[in-house]
């Protein structure tokens, strides 16, 4: 049984949740195994920050003073090192490696040039040359190298030594929201972003996209696809070089000018980060650097994913919490990233990886020894105590995390300190797969209002969540987003001002924009939006590859669309910003969870308030309520703050936006006050009370 001071880590968890207290065991341990790794990081590293600064150290760095080049590399299970490159004609014996001590560190240092120049020429090809236990010479890219390029005689990447004249100075502060401020997040992919089909580069997304997002009133982007990854169809997510950020997209001074724009805009920027498998290529990635299966790696069937067809870290070896702590570490400080959206984060959690396991919510599904890995919980906890400890030192800034989750690990949201893993918010990935499932196999008549808004509400306590209507995956070819499966008949014929509104745009319309304002409302403490489905991108998403002969005419998202003002598209752009704008204006997010007071599935109805605001939604496809009564809590004068049927949105105008609403002392729904509305068929209402009865 655990102390009574044992207990006391996981106290407020406890309170927060009783149920979890037969888990007791488990909680505890968790915390105990993360505090022993940092006491022996203290000890060994001086502290867990220390540690994760490793990336100034290992791999080829310049001596910008004495214009040396001093190179530190952990290579276990091998004879000799040596480093080549174009800068010694690639010979084998000229640069060679020194033990730097007994845990497997070499080091060698190179002298500037009889010039006084730096031995290694700036964006120059290099490599690490072993031989192995066996005898063996192999050729590797540096694992902390910061730069990789295709080659020209080959489909393999090659690494490039970075070292420009001049290293981007960053102008801008990171932005802070304001106390009521939720997040909102354009989740975002650089070589997406133009109309044309091509590879967008940092600087075209700096100059164009940026600007809309900032117009729409997006507060964070979520980057994707920036770590290096050999297959551009692969979104990213079979990352190769992980401190290198993709070359196809531009330079690392590029993306910093991106960053350090964004910020000048008050916008935060994550990165999608992938610490929870690696690519399995050997000439151009990390699987079997040494010569050997387990470099970083769990080694045998346990280091490899099988749906993935991927490599496993082994969070365990100390070797590779350096690695992927300062992975993080780095893209803080190097890049100015606020945070991070940790991918497949299920796939860490659990030893089955999620793989034929449904989970039902059953507490013994997420604390079972045998179905949990524990390692992996200890490495995401570090990961969260390493955030801390920068943000202490940069003075109280608040890194964001935010876990792609699927199982609904209790605790997963809850600071380390209190008894949890650390992450600030999960992503709540039934709400997609619901909306999904209700355009695919229902009528609109159907629709099940209760379960719906339960769905949206279906949460833990305590630990928020991001919602979400689509996010990249509904986009992807093979499924379908939601305007297409609303609206594919006449996506492309019937889309223009100049043609009359036809009975299916205009429900596509009307259902895209209150699917999304009653995610927005009622699905969680944050929000998120794919580039490009704010309006109703009228194509999927498919990269270039073999199967559709490498064309670029599904790699991109026309935001040209949404600017032509004859297109119906600009509704939806236009209905998107005012959307979060009720979150800028009136705190939405921030606020407590909504209390819903009507659910009726007869006049398919949806009734709740939240931030001082009065959502009220009519799903029904043909019945408009001239005096519908509805409970609100607050008495006194209510005015429409945003209305989904304005004609300034793509809709029939049939609502007088400047009427005033007036309560009656009746207890209704069980609220303290009714209001009569005029509710619209497909219609959704969004009021403010304007002044108190007094």
């Amino acid at each position: 049984m655990p102390t009574d001071s044992e207990r006391a880590l996981i106290k407020k968890a406890l309170d927060l949740d009783p149920w979890l207290e037969p888990y007791t065991d488990a909680l505890v341990g968790r915390q105990l195994q993360c505090r022993q790794w940092e006491e022996t990081l203290s000890k060994t590293e001086n502290s867990l920050s220390q540690f994760a600064s490793s990336y100034e150290k290992y791999g080829v760095h310049a001596n910008k003073d004495t214009k040396e080049i001093v190179v530190y590399e952990y290579i276990p299970s091998v004879s000799s090192v040596s480093l080549v490159g174009d800068f010694n004609g690639w010979d084998t014996e000229s640069h060679q490696f020194e033990r730097a001590n007994e845990y497997d560190l070499w080091h060698l240092k190179i002298p500037p040039t009889e010039y006084g120049d730096f031995a290694i020429p700036h964006d120059s090809r290099y490599k690490i040359s072993m031989v192995t236990s066996s005898g063996e010479r192999i050729y590797r890219l540096d694992p902390w190298g910061t730069r990789a390029t295709p080659s020209t005689e080959n489909s393999l990447y090659e690494g490039r030594f970075w070292n420009p004249p001049a290293k981007y100075a960053f102008k801008h502060a990171r932005p802070k929201f304001a106390a009521h401020d939720g997040i909102k997040i354009y989740e975002a992919h650089v070589g997406i972003s133009l109309p044309e089909p091509k590879v967008a580069s940092y600087k075209e997304f700096t100059e164009k996209t940026l600007p809309l997002i900032h117009k729409l009133g997006y507060n964070t982007i979520q980057l994707m696809a920036v770590m290096e990854h050999a297959y551009y169809a692969s979104f990213g997510y079979q990352v190769t070089n992980f401190f290198a950020v993709s070359s196809r997209y531009g330079t690392p001074e590029e993306l910093k000018e991106l960053i350090d724009t964004a910020h000048k805009l008050g916008i935060r920027v994550l990165l999608d980060v992938v610490h929870s498998h690696s690519l399995k290529n050997v000439d151009d990635g990390l699987n079997n650097f040494n010569g050997t299966d387990h470099y970083l790696f769990h080694g045998g069937t346990k280091g490899t994913h099988e749906l993935w067809d991927s490599r496993l870290f082994n969070y365990l070896n100390h070797e590779t919490l350096r690695f992927l702590l300062s992975n993080l570490k780095f893209y803080v400080e190097e890049y100015q990233f606020d945070g991070f959206r940790f991918d497949g984060v299920t796939s860490m959690l659990y030893q089955h990886h999620g793989l034929a396991h449904a989970f039902a919510g059953g507490y013994d599904e997420y604390f079972n020894p045998d179905l949990v890995d524990q390692d992996a919980i200890a490495y995401l906890m570090l990961a969260h105590k390493l955030l801390a400890e920068i943000s202490a030192q940069s003075g109280d800034y608040d890194f964001i995390s935010i876990a792609e989750d699927v199982s609904g690990m209790p605790t997963l949201c809850l600071p380390v300190d209190e008894g949890g893993i650390g992450f600030n918010y999960r992503l709540s990935m039934a709400i997609p797969d619901m909306w999904i499932k209700i355009l695919k196999h229902l009528q609109d008549e159907q629709w099940d209002l209760g379960n719906i808004v339960f769905t949206l509400t279906n949460r833990r306590h305590g630990e928020k969540c991001i919602s979400y209507c689509e996010s990249h995956d509904q986009a992807l070819v093979g499924d379908k987003t939601l305007a297409f499966w609303l609206m594919d008949k006449e996506m492309y014929t019937h889309m223009s001002k100049l043609l009359p509104m036809t009975p299916v745009v205009a429900r596509g319309l009307a259902l895209h924009k209150m699917i999304r304002l009653i995610t927005f409302g009622l699905g969680g403490e944050g929000y998120l939006n794919f580039m490009g489905n704010e309006f109703g991108h009228p194509e999927w998403l498919d990269f270039p590859r073999e199967g559709n002969q490498e064309s670029y005419h599904y790699a991109r998202r026309q935001y040209n669309l949404a600017q032509d003002k004859l297109l119906r598209y600009a509704y939806l752009f236009d209905f998107d910003a005012a959307m979060l704008a009720l979150d800028t204006n009136y705190g939405v997010l921030n606020s407590e969870q909504a209390y819903v007071s009507l659910k009726h599935d007869g006049d398919k109805v949806v009734v709740f308030e939240r931030a001082g605001l009065l959502f009220v939604f009519n799903f029904h496809p043909t019945s408009s309520f001239p005096d519908y009564k509805v409970g609100v809590e607050t008495a006194g004068e209510y005015r429409i703050v945003l209305n989904s049927d304005a004609e300034s949105f793509g809709g029939f105008d049939r609502v007088t936006e400047e009427t005033s609403f007036f309560t009656t002392p009746e207890r209704w729904n069980d609220r303290s006050n009714a209001l009569f509305v005029y509710l619209p068929s497909r219609t959704a209402l969004v009021f403010q009370l304007r002044e108190k009865v007094k």
